[in-house]
């Protein structure tokens, strides 16, 4: 009679949980020591450039905090320079402000254009007009200025030297504000009209005129003096509203084209 092999005895319940958590743990340690190794390799062979990244990367963030708080501070000193200006200007002290807004008159930018421009008023309440005329050009020529800055400047210039000026380069530089709605409309559309009169165009200027005093954007003393200038050519800026209104494209298409 031929003897069957045993089978094994059963493994104990407790000793199964143990083993198998013994198990557990090796792999456990074998996972985390490919991990280490991986790491390690990486770091041999990146470390280097991933330090100077980080490096890098840190110096720039210090960098640009740096620059953002000297900027803030910055503007905030030139705030406070430029409203003691201010207070001496109300003061009647004319050299003092424009000697205290002189170095922040330097450069460009919105800051520069503002001291340029009360540097230009005050050289014009002197009598310094070659002097403001060229602040008011640098300022309307400044291509970092706020463009509320260099439309002002500009129009300031054109009225200061209005007299010396051809009527039709009055009417070219100013020929993009020259447009309703624009903020400068009323006060760069009277200079306009006070070209097109010495080119002896009153048929352009007393519907421009018109347009301006019932332009509500622009200053009740603007709008006065357009209208009765409307009135003495013969347009009533009040009553007459389609002959002002209708000639109006006669006026626009007369401007010659912007850069011109």
């Amino acid at each position: 009679m031929a003897l069957r092999p045993e089978s094994p005895p059963p493994k104990n319940d407790k000793a199964a949980t143990r083993e198998a958590a013994q198990q557990d743990v090796f792999l456990r340690e074998v996972d985390d020591a490919l991990r280490e190794d991986e790491m390690l390799g990486f770091f041999k062979r990146y470390g280097k450039p991933v330090i100077a990244l980080v490096v890098v990367g840190l110096a720039g963030l210090g960098g640009y905090l740096w620059w953002d708080s000297s900027r803030k501070q910055a503007a905030e000193e030139h705030g406070e320079k430029l409203v003691v200006a201010l207070d001496k200007i109300e003061g009647s002290n004319l050299a003092g402000a424009d000697k205290d807004l002189a170095p922040l008159a330097e450069g460009s930018g919105g800051n520069a254009a503002a001291a340029k421009l009360t540097r230009a008023a005050i050289a014009l309440q002197q009598n310094r007009k070659p002097e403001a005329l060229k602040l008011f050009a640098e300022v309307a020529a400044d291509g970092d200025a706020p463009q509320p800055y260099r439309d002002l400047a500009l129009v300031r210039e054109v009225a200061a030297n209005f007299d010396a000026m051809p009527p039709q380069q009055v009417i070219d530089r100013l020929k993009p504000l020259v447009t309703p709605g624009n903020p400068w409309f009323g006060s760069a559309g009277e200079l306009v009209g006070m070209a097109y009169l010495k080119q002896g165009n009153e048929k352009l200027a007393g519907p421009l005129f018109a347009q301006i005093a019932r332009d509500t954007k622009s200053p009740d003393t603007l709008r006065r003096r357009a209208r009765q200038l409307a009135g003495l050519l013969g347009v009533d800026a009040v009553d007459d509203t389609k002959t002002a209104i209708g000639a109006l494209p006669q006026v626009e298409a007369a401007l010659p084209p912007a850069g011109q």
